[in-house]
C-alpha cells in the first residue's frame, strides 16, 4: 500500500489532485481545506497517503499535508456509517486538535458542522473516538477530565468565512486567504487580509 507521495502537482480538481512521481501520475483526492494549502502548480508537494481497495473501485488514495490529520482521518474512517467523503468533510470544518477537543467536550455541534454529517453520526463519532485507542491517541480527554476551552477562531478562518458569505466558494476563499497570508504576513489586520483575499479571487 502507498503511505506517502512526493513529486511535482500536476492538476488540481475541485475534489482531487495529480501527483506526478517521477512520470506517474497518481491521483489523490483530498478535502476542501488541503486542496487550498497546496503550492502552486509544478512544484514540489508531500502528501501522506490512506490507501483503500475495492473491488468495485480499485486503489483509492486519499491525501493529507500532516500526519495528525492522516491519523484523525483514519480514526474517522473506521466509525460505522462514516465513510471517506465524511471524513474528509469533518477535517475540512476541525483540525485534528479541533476535533479532539470537540470529543472531549462531546461537542456534537461542532462535529455536525462537517457536510453530510447528521446529529445521529456525530454523536457517534464523539462516542467511538472518546471510547478508543485511536481517540486516545488524538489526545481526547477521559470523561473525568476537565473540558477544554474552545479554540479561538483563526485569523485566516474569519478571513475565509468573511469571502464565502461575500459568495466565494470555500475552495478559491480558502486559497485566496492562504496566498494573501504569504503576501501580508501572518500579523496582518483581518481588514486588510480580505482586501487582499478579495483581489487573489480576482487574479
Amino acid at each position: 500500500m502507498i503511505g506517502r507521495l512526493r513529486g511535482l502537482l500536476a492538476e488540481i480538481g475541485e475534489e482531487e489532485a495529480v501527483i506526478d512521481c517521477g512520470g506517474v501520475g497518481y491521483v489523490v483526492r483530498l478535502g476542501a481545506k488541503t486542496l487550498s494549502r497546496l503550492p502552486a502548480l509544478g512544484e514540489d508537494v508531500t502528501l501522506q497517503v490512506e490507501s483503500q481497495w475495492s473491488e468495485s473501485q480499485g486503489l483509492r488514495l486519499s491525501g493529507f499535508l500532516t500526519r495528525e490529520e492522516k491519523q484523525a482521518f483514519v480514526a474517522l474512517h473506521s466509525i460505522q456509517g462514516v465513510g471517506p467523503k465524511a471524513a474528509m468533510a469533518v477535517l475540512d470544518v476541525l483540525s485534528p486538535a479541533d476535533l479532539a477537543q470537540a470529543v472531549a467536550r462531546e461537542d456534537k455541534s461542532a462535529v455536525g458542522r462537517a457536510n453530510g454529517v447528521g446529529p445521529k453520526l456525530a454523536l457517534r463519532i464523539i462516542t467511538e473516538l472518546k471510547g478508543n485507542s485511536l481517540g486516545a491517541s488524538l489526545n481526547i480527554a477521559s470523561p473525568g477530565a476537565a473540558p477544554l476551552a474552545p479554540a479561538a477562531p483563526s485569523i485566516s478562518g474569519e478571513a475565509t468565512a468573511a469571502l464565502m458569505g461575500l459568495g466565494v466558494n470555500e475552495v478559491l476563499a480558502r486559497r485566496a486567504v492562504d496566498l494573501a497570508l504569504r503576501r501580508l504576513g501572518d500579523d496582518a489586520p483581518l481588514a486588510e487580509l480580505i482586501r487582499a483575499a478579495l483581489q487573489e479571487t480576482t487574479r
